[in-house]
């Protein structure tokens, strides 16, 4: 373990105000025990913090709630590899820290039986697994933060000459070719390959627009396998533009006056849209992690401080003892399944629209980790 003590910024008093409001994330009314992939989202962000800060008390948080889901045999509480979600693989990002530092084996059979669920998930004709079995040949742009960086770090920590991690790079790929816009450059939420479901267009196969957190999730899971692949594989020039683009597209919707992004993200102007924290933090880690990692050039610092004071002044309110709460965060947004979302307009902003989202927190947290450590 490396790192030295900083600055007491916006990362540190959000993760002691989760630290301090919510000790054990799967006893939150929402989850009551639920392996879900929201715990995943915040926990690297804890990562993050302790790697930045060497402060023990944040890889025992992460610790702690990972203990109550991966049993001593390696099994995971509440987690069936046979409902192929893929959304169940995200939380076992944190199994290679854990197995890395403790040595404990139930880690490493832990991130195998994720790894497992990946070796027969349904996939689309192309190769791009689907977003869940209930899901059938669809893709999500949320799917590619749920698996890719898991299924490249278990290639690269315990697989043998003979993994193919181009099966990772090609996600991006396929995705990008089939929900890619041509006039606005953005990514519709979602794709079915088979152009069956009610919330698709019946010739192209797309959801009908742009949700700002499915393109959040999309960037993260870019510039966190980018950091991962190796710099000389073939594919990453190509994720490397695919980042590019998508920023590009969407720094062109940036919010001119606070710098964050609209839940529906080119609808602005539209009645009941709103600026939303989930996105605009995931977009804003982004393009931080981005320019650390040198896949993005110097003339992104002006749009990334533009976004991350908009974070703090549009989103941030901050208890008397010093508690930091996030405004503003859609509750969660899907399409189709038993509700029949059906991806319109109206029904993105009929959400829920709530404080302190798990998803929004975390994601905010992974924001404010990475632009401090680039800034001070």
């Amino acid at each position: 373990m490396e790192g030295k003590l900083v600055d007491k910024g916006w990362a540190i008093k959000t993760a002691d105000s989760i630290m301090a409001r919510t000790p054990r994330l799967y006893e939150n009314k929402v989850y009551h025990g639920k392996w879900s992939y929201d715990y995943g989202v915040v926990l690297k962000g804890f990562q993050l913090l302790w790697q930045q800060t060497g402060n023990r008390q944040y890889f025992q948080f992460i610790k702690d709630n990972m203990d109550y889901f991966v049993q001593e045999d390696g099994g995971i509480r509440n987690y069936h590899l046979e409902e192929y979600n893929i959304d169940h693989i995200n939380n076992g990002k944190l199994l290679f820290l854990l197995y890395k530092e403790t040595g404990e084996e139930k880690y490493k059979q832990a991130a195998a039986l994720l790894r497992k669920q990946l070796e027969t998930h349904p996939r689309t004709s192309e190769g791009a697994f689907w977003h869940k079995k209930i899901y059938p040949y669809q893709i999500w742009l949320d799917g590619l933060y749920m698996g890719a960086p898991f299924y490249l770090e278990y290639m690269l920590t315990f697989g043998g000459e003979d993994q193919d991690i181009s099966d990772v790079t090609k996600q991006f790929i396929i995705c990008e070719k089939h929900t890619k816009d041509p006039n606005t450059g953005l990514l519709f939420h979602a794709w079915d390959e088979k152009r069956v479901q009610p919330w698709c267009d019946p010739e192209t196969g797309l959801s009908a627009n742009f949700w700002g957190r499915s393109l959040g999730w999309y960037l993260m899971a870019l510039v966190d396998v980018l950091e991962l692949l190796p710099a000389e594989h073939r594919d990453y020039k190509e994720l490397v533009r695919i980042l590019n683009d998508t920023l590009t597209a969407l720094r062109k919707y940036q919010d001119a006056e606070t710098g964050v992004w609209y839940q529906v993200v080119n609808l602005a102007e539209r009645k009941g849209n709103y600026l939303e924290a989930s996105a605009s933090s995931m977009i804003t880690y982004a393009m931080a992690k981005g320019i650390r990692l040198g896949v993005l050039d110097s003339s992104w610092r002006q749009a990334l401080d533009f976004a991350f004071s908009g974070l703090i002044a549009e989103f941030v309110l901050e208890t008397k003892e010093g508690w930091v709460n996030l405004n503003k965060n859609c509750q969660v947004a899907g399409l189709g399944g038993a509700d029949q979302r059906d991806g319109t307009y109206a029904y993105y902003i009929s959400e829920p629209i709530i404080t302190n989202d798990l998803k929004g927190v975390g994601a905010f947290l992974q924001a404010c980790s990475e632009y401090e450590q680039l800034s001070y």
